[in-house]
């Protein structure tokens, strides 16, 4: 696990200082060792994580063999070994660095579709200074990219890219952006924040000549969907059980101890259990709980972890806690991001970095096996009946108590709005699509949408799953923990999302996801051969924190910093009338569901008080 950064001088030669400068603010990611490669062209930079080859002979850049190509790389590639001995690569060190670079010789870019993994490489040809990319299947690891008509850069993270001379002269706010934010609580790829800034899309790979950037997909969810879904529970059951034993396996390669993010929940239980049976010692058990008992559900993962043995490790967050890390949450993060969970994942994660350097986590099972309760909404709401009354269902809301208002804005959608990112965005309590032109006086940019393939058998709960794969686990879930663990120079590791579990879940009929009442019906069946039914009967909660109580109490000073009258005018984002009436109906109207709008507009204005009003 490192941090990555490099850029081509379309113009000119690349400074020396420069890539030093991106890489240096990449060094959280890496403490370990740094490096660079200086060409006449390109400029490569590389933070180091240690945590396969600890050796020096493991750093980056790295060259091939030939001396033809240097490469540098963020992530792990678990089935390296495998790679090597196919391609019959002679290795001189045990790093799966080596093996990409060697196997990008070898094969060209083709040699990404052999990798099984979590990445983002960057590969540069020395003769013709040409640079690829890559990124892994599912989008585990970030890569952005920039290009102007005088340079090309990518880097780990926005911050990095943030350093260029040529970024700085040009910088421009994305306003549609900030409309899919808004809505979305994440910025959707390809979009950022900025203009001309780009996140470089999962399952791609692209060159770069010196003139061109030519993207191409390597990978497609979608195009593994077939028309006739799996349906024998037996067979079913032991494929996934074989595959998730697998997957576990290959992410407990490692020369550093490793431990295990435990909420008690359905899917970091099963990983937790999983990896317990197949190291046979204790492993470490990170869980974070909350001083407001009706959000803390410490007790569960203690009583996983007492059920498997860990060595569990519990922290208590309370509003203190909260405040100490707003700050560190919006520096690490980068552009708006409307996560609150990202508080307890990065205390979590400092917790476990004092005693691991990597840990694995359950992320991916509720979009694999359609966890979340807006799955069932879908379904509801693709019903043509309720969809030709969502207006009078809507209206009638309106004069009911506020959790009936919450739900009748499930109904508040017009035809021409992207009914995916609109469920989406109630499920979370944020804006619809009306509210953000409301809010922004510019019409809403198209959304990302899942098209389903012709003839295709999804239903609609399934359909708003791979959506949530294309875009809510990339661009949401998966930069929580990468930003969360990487800032306190921790690996995460997401087992439940092998693209082999992934194609593998995507082709499971709708009955082995949700059976009657029972949602994840097959993982659950899989996790109660590790563990009794029993410590999991109860209802789904989910890894949240207390946000509204707190934006009433300790953190409301945030909402006087950053949603004061001359800070939202002079940015010029969003109407203040419209954030003056919203802030009445949550603070003195007492309206609850809208603590998340709230929150997200200090994001928003925090973003553009750091990076704008400060120069």
């Amino acid at each position: 696990m490192c941090g990555i950064a490099g850029y081509y001088a379309i113009k000119g030669e690349p400074d020396k200082r420069q890539i030093a400068r991106m890489t240096d603010v990449l060094r959280h990611r890496g403490p370990d060792a740094g490096g660079t490669y200086v060409g006449p062209n390109v400029a490569l930079g590389h933070r180091r994580l240690s945590i396969i080859d600890l050796s020096a002979a493991a750093n980056q850049p790295m060259f091939s063999h030939s001396g033809r190509h240097v490469a540098v790389f963020n992530g792990e590639i678990y089935n390296y070994r495998e790679v090597a001995a196919e391609l019959g690569i002679n290795t001189r060190t045990t790093s799966d660095t080596e093996v990409v670079v060697e196997a990008f010789e070898l094969l060209g870019p083709k040699f990404v579709e052999r990798l099984n993994g979590m990445f983002a490489i960057a590969i540069c040809e020395v003769a013709t200074q040409r640079i690829w990319l890559f990124r892994d299947r599912m989008g585990v690891k970030p890569l952005f990219y920039y290009l102007s008509d005088s340079t090309f850069a990518f880097a780990s993270e926005l911050k990095a890219i943030e350093q260029l001379d040529d970024f700085k002269r040009s910088r421009r706010i994305n306003q549609l952006a900030v409309n899919k934010f808004l809505q979305l609580g994440y910025i959707p790829a390809p979009d950022t924040i900025y203009e001309n800034v780009f996140k470089f899309h999962q399952g791609h790979y692209a060159v770069f000549d010196g003139q061109r950037l030519t993207l191409s997909r390597y990978w497609n969810l979608t195009d593994t969907i077939t028309n006739q879904p799996i349906k024998d529970s037996d067979s079913a059951l032991q494929t996934l059980q074989n595959l998730i034993e697998s997957s576990v396996r290959y992410r407990l390669i490692a020369d550093v101890p490793y431990g295990t993010l435990l909420s008690g929940g359905i899917d970091s239980s099963l990983v937790t259990a999983v990896a317990r049976r197949l190291c046979g010692t204790r492993t470490n058990t990170f869980s974070i709980g909350f001083k407001d008992s009706q959000h803390d559900e410490s007790q569960y993962s203690e009583q996983v972890a007492r059920q498997l043995d860990t060595n569990h490790h519990l922290v208590i967050m309370a509003e203190r806690d909260a405040m100490e890390r707003v700050a560190d949450m919006f520096y690490s993060y980068d552009e708006p991001y409307a996560d609150s969970s990202a508080l307890p994942t990065m205390l979590v994660s400092q917790v476990a970095a004092k005693h691991v350097k990597m840990v694995l986590t359950g992320d991916g099972g509720d979009e694999l096996f359609l966890g979340y309760g807006m799955y069932r909404w879908a379904d509801r709401l693709a019903n043509p009946l309720l969809q030709a009354a969502r207006r009078p269902i809507y209206q009638a809301s309106r004069l009911a108590a506020s959790r009936w208002q919450r739900i009748g804005k499930m109904f508040d959608w017009r035809s021409g709005d992207n009914l995916q990112a609109h469920i989406f965005s109630q499920e979370q309590y944020l804006f619809t699509a009306a509210e953000t032109e409301r809010f922004t006086q510019l019409a809403n940019p198209p959304m990302p949408r899942f098209d389903a393939p012709t003839g295709s058998r999804l239903s609609a709960a399934e359909q708003q799953s791979v959506f949530d794969m294309l875009y809510y686990l990339p661009d949401d879930l998966l930069v929580k923990v990468d930003r969360a663990s990487m800032r306190h120079s921790l690996e995460s590791r997401v087992p439940l999302l092998d693209y082999r579990i992934v194609e593998f879940a995507v082709n499971l009929h709708k009955s082995l996801k949700i059976n009657g009442d029972t949602s994840k019906y097959l993982l659950k069946q899989v996790l109660y051969k590790y563990l009794p039914p029993e410590i999991f009967d109860r209802p789904k909660w989910g890894f949240s924190v207390p946000l509204c109580n707190w934006l009433r109490t300790d953190l409301k000073y945030l909402t006087d910093k950053y949603l004061a009258r001359d800070i939202v005018e002079q940015a010029q984002m969003v109407r203040f009338a419209e954030v003056e009436q919203l802030l009445k109906r949550f603070y003195v109207q007492k309206i609850d569901y809208l603590y998340n709008r709230v929150w997200a507009l200090i994001c928003l204005h925090q973003w553009w008080v750091e990076r704008f009003s400060k120069g």
